[in-house]
C-alpha cells in the first residue's frame, strides 16, 4: 500500500486550518432530498435569479424582509406574469387550419388562400392520450387567424411547445426558428417592430413543424407580460457572502439597516437514515440590526406550487390548515397522476409540497396568484387574504412578524416538505418512501419532528460539515476538500430511499440528465466512494435490486443488468444495450469494497452463487473485451478497451479477495493467480513505451486507467506499482487548463474519473497537480448548473449531464485513506 511519508504530509500541514472557502459553485443547493424534491440557485447572487429544479425548470422560492416598512428581497426573483392574448390549448380550446402536404410559396402570409386546408383542434401530436388532433406525418403546416385590440398591446411573447424543428411567422414575418424539440412551453419575445404591425382583424400566426425522430407535438399562442406595480417597491438586498458546506448553504445579506443570514439546510446525515430520508428542509432567516437601533421587522417566504408539477400549465389545488402545532400550506396537482410519468427531463406531478412554521410564530399564511402574492407583505396593515384554492403557478406565502429587532439576532425557521405518497414502482409493486413505511406516518408528523429536533439537527450538521471538510483537507488539500463539499448533497439527492418487499434497503439512483434510468450500475460504480466512506449500507441499497433481478430469475444473463428501468419505474432493464464486462466488473468490485469497509464478507456470502457466475463470465470474456459499450458510452463503442480490461482483472482479484475472506482458500488462490497472469499479459498488449494504450495494440493512443485505483485501495496488488507510476507521469504531460482529457480521442473529460486517476499518484504533489484543474473547472465553468461531470478540458464548458450522483466519486481519495487504515474521525451525528 501507499503511505504518505511524514515529510510529504508536512507539505499539506499548513493547509489544515480553519476553512476560508473561495470556490464559486456552478450552482448552489438549497433544498436537496431526492430527484424530485430538489431546488437550486443557478447563479452567484441569490436575489438575482429564480430558483430552479436541477433540470433547469423554475421552482420559485421568494424570501423578503420588511424593515420599518421598507421591503428587501434576498431570495429568488419575482416570477413573470403573463396574460393571454391568443390562448394556447392549456387554457382554452382553439383550432388551427392545417395541412400535412407542402403548401407552396407564401403559405405563411396573411393573404395566402388556405381554403383547401383542414381544420383541427390543438394540440396536434402523436400522443393519443393528450393530442386533440392526431399528427402522424413528417411535416405539419398550420395557420391561426385572430383579432387584436389596443388592450392587448404590450410586451408580447410567443408561447410555444413543439416537437421537433419549428419555424414561426406572424403576418408573414419570421419571429422564431429552432432546430430540436422541447416538451414544455417556451416564452419567446416578439420584437416590438413586429408587434406594432398587428391589426384589429385578420392577423395570422403561421407555423411549420417537422418531425425528424421520436414524438410529434405542436401548441402555440401569444401572451403579454404583465407588470406588477407592487414589485417596483421591493429593494434588492446586497449579498455579502455565500458559504457552501456539505449539508448547508449560508448567505449573508445587508438589507438596509439590518443584516440577514439565510441558511438552507437539508440534513443528509448518512448514519441516521430516518433523518436522511425525511423530506424536510430548513430555511432559517436570522435578522439583526447593523446600526445599533431596534427596527420593526417582518419576514416573508413564498414557495411556488410549481414545485409539485411537471409543467407550469398543470392545475393545482391548495389547502391552508393547522396540524401538529404547525401552520401549514399545501399544494399539489389536481390530477395526481401517481407514478405515471417516467424519464429524464421530467418533474414530479403527484404528491404535495408543504410550507410550515410553528403555530406559535403567529404567521399570516395565504395562497394567491403570483401577481398578488407580495401585496399583503407590502401593505402597512398585512390584511387577511382570501386563499386561491385552485389554479396554475400559485404562490404559497407565509408572513412572520419578528417585532423589534436589535443587535441580538432573531431567527425564524421555515419548513419545506414533500410527500410523494408513493416513491417508485419496484417489480410491479408501488413502494412508499422510507419515512412513510409505517401506516401511522404522516408528513405533518415528520415536519413536527423536524421542527422539534431543529437545534439538535443543526448542531449535528455543523459538526459533520466541519469534520468532513477537515478529513477531506487532510486527504487531499483545500481544493480537494472544496470539491467534496460541492459533491456531497448532489450525490445523495440523486437517490430515493425505500425498503423492498423483501425487507431490504433500496437506495435507488436516477441517472439525471443522461437517460433517466433507475439504479444504473455504472452510475452506482463511480458514486460509490462517498457511501463507502460514510455508510456502506447505502451502497448495499444500490446493489440489492440488481442482485434481486438476477437471483429472482427475471434477469437470466450471466452478467448483471445495466439498470432496473426508467425512473421511477423499476420493473426491469429498459436501456437498449447491455454492458456485460462493465457491469459484471462493477458489481464484483463494489461487493469487495463493502467487505473491505466492513471488515467481513457476509454480504458477499449472501450472494456468492451470483457473484461466482459473474466472475466466471469475466474470466472467460473480460480480459480482451469485444466491441461493446462501457460506462464511458458517450465516447462510443470500443473493442479491446484497456481500461475496461483493467476493471475485469481487478474484479477477478476482488473475487479472489472475497473468497479468501470466506475461507475458500483454493478459489482465492486460483482467481488471484489468474488475475495476476492477466495483468502481466495486459502490460504486454497495452504497453506503448512511456504509457499504456487506450486499446490493446493500438499504438499512439492513451486513456485514463482510473479502474487501477482499486488495486491499491482494496490491497489487491495485482499490477506492479510501476504501472501506476508510469501512467501518472504520462498524465501530467497531457493536462489541459480544466482537467485531464478522458483519453486521446477527444478533449472532453469526466471529473469523477479524474479524481480516481489522481488517486493513482503516490505523493501529494502529483495528486494536487491533477486535482487543481478540476477545481478550476468547478470555479470558472460558464455552465451554471448543478455540476456536470462531463466537460471540455480546453474551455471548462459542460458537454453533457448535470446534477448526477457520480460526483460521489470525488470521495475516492478519502476512501483510500479510510481503507488503508488511516481512519477518519467522522463527526458523531447520532
Amino acid at each position: 500500500m501507499k503511505r504518505i511519508s511524514l515529510f510529504l504530509f508536512l507539505v499539506w500541514l499548513p493547509q489544515l486550518v480553519l476553512k476560508a472557502q473561495d470556490l464559486r459553485a456552478p450552482a448552489y443547493p438549497l433544498v436537496t432530498h431526492n430527484p424530485y424534491f430538489s431546488i437550486w440557485s443557478f447563479g452567484d447572487d441569490l436575489s438575482k435569479s429564480a430558483t430552479k429544479h436541477w433540470t433547469g425548470q423554475e421552482t420559485p422560492l421568494i424570501g423578503m424582509v420588511k424593515v420599518d416598512g421598507a421591503v428587501y428581497r434576498f431570495l429568488g426573483q419575482e416570477a413573470k406574469v403573463y396574460q393571454s392574448v391568443l390562448p394556447a390549448a392549456d387554457e382554452k380550446d382553439y383550432s388551427f387550419t392545417y395541412t400535412e402536404n407542402e403548401p407552396g410559396a407564401g403559405w405563411q402570409s396573411a393573404q395566402f388562400n388556405a381554403s383547401g386546408w383542414k381544420t383541427g383542434t390543438a394540440p396536434f401530436g402523436d400522443d393519443k392520450t393528450q393530442a386533440k388532433t392526431p399528427w402522424e406525418s413528417s411535416n405539419l403546416w398550420v395557420r391561426r387567424t385572430f383579432s387584436f385590440s389596443e388592450a392587448d398591446a404590450g410586451k408580447l411573447f410567443l408561447k410555444l411547445n413543439h416537437d421537433d424543428n419549428v419555424e414561426v411567422y406572424l403576418n408573414g414575418e419570421e419571429i422564431y426558428r429552432h432546430v430540436g424539440w422541447v416538451h414544455k412551453y417556451e416564452y419567446i419575445p416578439i420584437k416590438p417592430e413586429v408587434a406594432k404591425k398587428l391589426k384589429k382583424e385578420g392577423n395570422v400566426l403561421a407555423i411549420h413543424v417537422a418531425n425528424t425522430a421520436g414524438g410529434r407535438w405542436l401548441d402555440a399562442g401569444l401572451v403579454r407580460e404583465e407588470t406588477t406595480k407592487e414589485y417596483a417597491k421591493v429593494i434588492p438586498a446586497v449579498q455579502k457572502s455565500v458559504q457552501l458546506n456539505a449539508t448547508q448553504t449560508i448567505y449573508q445579506f445587508t438589507c438596509g439597516k439590518v443584516d440577514v443570514t439565510a441558511t438552507f439546510t437539508s440534513p443528509l446525515l448518512m448514519n441516521n437514515l430516518d433523518v436522511l430520508a425525511r423530506p424536510v428542509s430548513y430555511v432559517s432567516m436570522k435578522v439583526k440590526s447593523n446600526d445599533k437601533v431596534a427596527h420593526n421587522v417582518q419576514l416573508y417566504l413564498g414557495a411556488s406550487s410549481d414545485i409539485a408539477v411537471n409543467t407550469p400549465d398543470q392545475e393545482v389545488t391548495t389547502q391552508e390548515y393547522t396540524a401538529e402545532k404547525l401552520s401549514i400550506l399545501k399544494a399539489g396537482t389536481k390530477a395526481q397522476p401517481m407514478l405515471q410519468k417516467k424519464g429524464d427531463d421530467v418533474r414530479i406531478d403527484w404528491g404535495y409540497v408543504y410550507v410550515a412554521v410553528p403555530a406559535s410564530a403567529k404567521s399570516n399564511q395565504y395562497v394567491s396568484s403570483v401577481g398578488k402574492a407580495v401585496a399583503p407583505f407590502l401593505s402597512a396593515t398585512t390584511p387577511a387574504v382570501q386563499n386561491t384554492e385552485q389554479g396554475r403557478s400559485l404562490m404559497l406565502s407565509t408572513i412572520v412578524p419578528l417585532g423589534k429587532v436589535g443587535t441580538e439576532a432573531k431567527e425564524q425557521v421555515f419548513l419545506l416538505g414533500y410527500d410523494e405518497v408513493y416513491a417508485v414502482q419496484y417489480f410491479k409493486q408501488n413502494l412508499r418512501p422510507w419515512w412513510k413505511e409505517s401506516e401511522a406516518a404522516t408528513i405533518e408528523k415528520e415536519m413536527a419532528q423536524a421542527s422539534a429536533d431543529y437545534a439538535k439537527t443543526i448542531k449535528q450538521c455543523e459538526a459533520f460539515d466541519k469534520q468532513l471538510y477537515q478529513d477531506a483537507q487532510k486527504s487531499g488539500g483545500k481544493e480537494y476538500a472544496d470539491l467534496c463539499e460541492l459533491a456531497y448533497r448532489q450525490a445523495i439527492a440523486a437517490h430515493i430511499l425505500v425498503k423492498s418487499p423483501q425487507g431490504e434497503i433500496l437506495f435507488l439512483s436516477k441517472e439525471n440528465f443522461s437517460n433517466g434510468s433507475i439504479n444504473t450500475v455504472d452510475v452506482t460504480y463511480p458514486s460509490a466512494p462517498l457511501f463507502l466512506v460514510y455508510n456502506p449500507d447505502l451502497l448495499k441499497g444500490m446493489l440489492n435490486g440488481i442482485f434481486y433481478y438476477s437471483e429472482s430469475g427475471q434477469w437470466k444473463k450471466p452478467f448483471p443488468a445495466h439498470d432496473l428501468g426508467t425512473y421511477p419505474i423499476a420493473n426491469g432493464q429498459t436501456y437498449g444495450e447491455d454492458m456485460p464486462v462493465e457491469e459484471a466488473g462493477n458489481m464484483l468490485i463494489l461487493t469487495a469494497a463493502i467487505a473491505k469497509a466492513e471488515g467481513n464478507a457476509e454480504y458477499a456470502r449472501k450472494h456468492w452463487e451470483t457473484l461466482t457466475i459473474w466472475a466466471e463470465f469475466l474470466k472467460k470474456s473480460g480480459f480482451d473485451p469485444e466491441n461493446q459499450l462501457s460506462t464511458d458510452d458517450f465516447a462510443g463503442h470500443l473493442a479491446r478497451n484497456a481500461n475496461l480490461s483493467v476493471k475485469a482483472i481487478e474484479a477477478l482479484g476482488a473475487y479472489g479477495m472475497l473468497a479468501q475472506m470466506l475461507g475458500k482458500a483454493e478459489v482465492a488462490k486460483q482467481y488471484t493467480n489468474d488475475a495476476k497472469e492477466m495483468a502481466q499479459k495486459w502490460m504486454q498488449l497495452a504497453g506503448d513505451g512511456d504509457h499504456f494504450t487506450l486499446a490493446f495494440e493500438n499504438k499512439g493512443t492513451w486513456s485514463q486507467k482510473y479502474n487501477l485505483a482499486w488495486d491499491d485501495i482494496l490491497d489487491l496488488n495485482i499490477f506492479p506499482k510501476t504501472v501506476r507510476e508510469t501512467e501518472v507521469k504520462y498524465y501530467l504531460t497531457k493536462q489541459q487548463p480544466f482537467g485531464l482529457p478522458l483519453d486521446s480521442r477527444k478533449t472532453y473529460t469526466k471529473s469523477d474519473w479524474i479524481i480516481w486517476t489522481a488517486t493513482l499518484s503516490d505523493n501529494p504533489k502529483d495528486f494536487k497537480a491533477i486535482i487543481t484543474p478540476v477545481w478550476k473547472y468547478a470555479n470558472e465553468t460558464p455552465s451554471r448548473v448543478p455540476i456536470s461531470d462531463w466537460h471540455e478540458t480546453v474551455n471548462g464548458r459542460m458537454t453533457g449531464f448535470q446534477a448526477r450522483s457520480v460526483v460521489g466519486g470525488y470521495f475516492m481519495k478519502m476512501l483510500e485513506d479510510k481503507l488503508n487504515k488511516q481512519p477518519l474521525q467522522s463527526a458523531n451525528t447520532k
